[in-house]
């Protein structure tokens, strides 16, 4: 079944959303405070956004197939990380993440721990999120499909040109 353009705005936004939290949360027990991790303003990390819409994209047919989705998923993801963390650093002269600590990293930018993270998020989302996400999503409204969708890619429009103006550093992020 072919899915329309805002189901991936609805599903990048969704899984920027609960990125954001994951990390937050991940900050709010190490830090004992509240953290934004991201560059942007708002409550998002569109590296999470991306990475789903592109896993759905690619391996949704794939969601019988776990292993398969697994493997792929780790390295499109661990990709992901690697290129969106090497530009970051290159435009901003900031590290927004740094892995250079843990076992097996490439450059601080990813490391076999988040890449086996990646997996088992991928699967989770190929195999259980989406489709679970489709049927809601089919249920909605058109018009609350499109005007929702809309609203949001204007607000996080907006937070990408204020943030390219004054990105937003939290804490966490090594300055070069």
């Amino acid at each position: 079944m072919k899915w329309d353009f805002f189901f991936y705005v609805w599903l990048f936004f969704l899984t920027a959303f609960l990125g954001w939290l994951w990390e937050a949360g991940i900050y709010l027990f190490k830090e004992e405070a509240y953290v934004n991790r991201g560059f942007l303003s708002g409550p998002w990390l569109p590296i999470y956004g991306c990475g789903a819409v592109m896993l759905e994209l690619f391996f949704h047919r794939w969601k019988d197939w776990i292993g398969l989705t697994f493997v792929c998923s780790a390295l499109l993801c661990t990709l992901l990380e690697y290129l969106a963390g090497w530009y970051l650093e290159s435009a901003w002269q900031v590290k927004w993440w740094d892995y250079s600590q843990m076992r097996w990293n490439l450059h601080g930018y990813v490391c076999a721990a988040s890449s086996l993270l990646f997996g088992i998020a991928g699967v989770l989302l190929v195999c259980v999120g989406a489709p679970l996400f489709r049927s809601l999503y089919r249920k909605m409204p058109p018009w609350l499909r499109a005007g929702t969708g809309l609203f949001l890619t204007l607000c996080f429009a907006a937070d990408a040109a204020y943030s390219a103006i004054a990105p937003h550093t939290g804490a966490g992020i090594t300055y070069r």
